[in-house]
């Protein structure tokens, strides 16, 4: 992944999911992992990158953040889903 400005979704161990920014998710994700994430997540891992997006600024991508926050479980499902469908598509030329 390019580095820039991004809003990820972690998925738990024990299924929640766990919303964040970062300039690299992928490094975040693993430490994560490491324990050296956030403190809530540290008795769920370990947890994978399900989500990711790429925004132009910091102050987007907080918006979407805080966005997504406040989403309820079934939502952040049902985007981890479409944007799965989405990468797969492109992946196979869709």
């Amino acid at each position: 992944m390019r580095r820039g400005h991004w809003v990820y979704l972690a998925r738990c161990r024990d299924g929640s999911y766990y919303c964040g920014y970062a300039l690299d998710p992928q490094a975040r994700i693993a430490a994560h992992n490491r324990g050296n994430g956030a403190k809530s997540v540290r008795g769920r891992l370990p947890v994978r990158l399900v989500y990711a997006r790429r925004l132009a600024t910091l102050s987007a991508a907080l918006r979407w953040e805080a966005s997504l926050k406040r989403r309820s479980h079934r939502e952040k499902q049902a985007l981890v889903r479409r944007a799965g469908l989405r990468a797969r598509g492109r992946a196979a030329g869709a």
